[in-house]
């Protein structure tokens, strides 16, 4: 499936997650080094933050969307056609 971005976290909830995660990893990793444990279990919390953020979007509506029965069945057919090529390939 080389090419294929079906839901590979190509959605704004997953960037947006994904950046106030990493950010929260960065000023705990920071902290840390510091000797700074407020400031360490601040970045943790805002690491945890992100998750919660991605899936608050997702469920908003700003993640993948789910799949139809219109395009399982595009994608079963596609996939059919394929082996049966490979198949008068041999």
């Amino acid at each position: 499936m080389a090419g294929s971005s079906g839901g590979h976290g190509h959605t704004p909830a997953a960037w947006t997650g994904v950046i106030i995660s990493f950010i929260g990893f960065c000023a705990a990793s920071v902290f840390i080094v510091a000797a700074n444990p407020i400031g360490f279990w601040a970045g943790t919390a805002l690491t945890l933050l992100g998750a919660v953020v991605g899936g608050v979007m997702k469920m908003a509506g700003m993640g993948t969307p789910k799949e139809t029965a219109e395009m399982t069945a595009a994608r079963e057919d596609a996939g059919a056609k394929a082996r049966a090529r490979l198949a008068e390939a041999r």
